[in-house]
């Protein structure tokens, strides 16, 4: 504004110049993506899937507790010919049946994830070889095979004993280092059911 202008008028200038500078901070910029009164338009990203949300923690997760429930489960399958107690044959069905669908689910994560899926029950029974945590050994496994009776049933909770502990320490581990929401759900009722199966298991043989 001219200094030689009157007070009035510069005083008159101002007012229309901050009135002017309303209307455009009212339109935004001059994006062609803007529309009037509205703020220019901002980019984001997709969203991940739910497949991309994971770490190398869920992967060794998922490869070494499939081989782990495999070798629940032939230990399980041999309680029925070996066992006496009823007791045992009950809690070998059920250690059976929570198996193979969080086998299937963890087989499922591993595909999407293109990973490999462990074809074995490990310990020399497939390819995977696995050291997992409470893993029995081909020995160990071969001694379970050959007793019989209420010496089965013996071996059998004192081996499973040590093998839910192994779980529990992998699903454990799933859940402080793990990244994906599903697998870490999993840990939890992992532990949760693996805790109160020991407890039954340590009244059984105390009984």
């Amino acid at each position: 504004m001219n200094t030689n202008r009157s007070l009035p008028r510069r005083a008159a200038l101002a007012a229309t110049a901050a009135a002017a500078g309303l209307v455009l901070a009212a339109c935004g910029s001059s994006d062609s993506t803007s529309t009037p009164g509205t703020t220019a338009a901002t980019t984001t990203a997709p969203a991940s899937t739910e497949a991309d949300r994971h770490n190398q923690a869920d992967i060794t997760f998922a490869q070494g507790m499939i081989p782990h429930h495999r070798q629940a489960i032939v230990m399980s399958d041999m309680v029925e010919s070996h066992g006496a107690s009823n007791e045992v044959k009950e809690l070998a069905e059920k250690i059976k049946k929570a198996q193979k669908p969080e086998i299937d689910t963890m087989t499922g994560w591993l595909k999407a994830w293109g990973e490999k899926v462990p074809t074995g029950i490990g310990m020399g029974h497939g390819d995977d070889d696995s050291g997992m945590p409470g893993m029995m050994g081909d020995l160990d496994i071969n001694r379970l095979g050959n007793a019989k009776g209420n010496a089965f049933d013996t071996m059998f909770l004192t081996m499973m004993i040590e093998h839910h502990e192994g779980a529990i320490d992998m699903a454990k581990t799933e859940k402080e280092q793990g990244a994906y929401g599903p697998a870490k759900a999993l840990a939890d009722s992992i532990i949760t059911s693996q805790t109160a199966e020991i407890a039954l298991m340590r009244t059984m043989l105390a009984g």
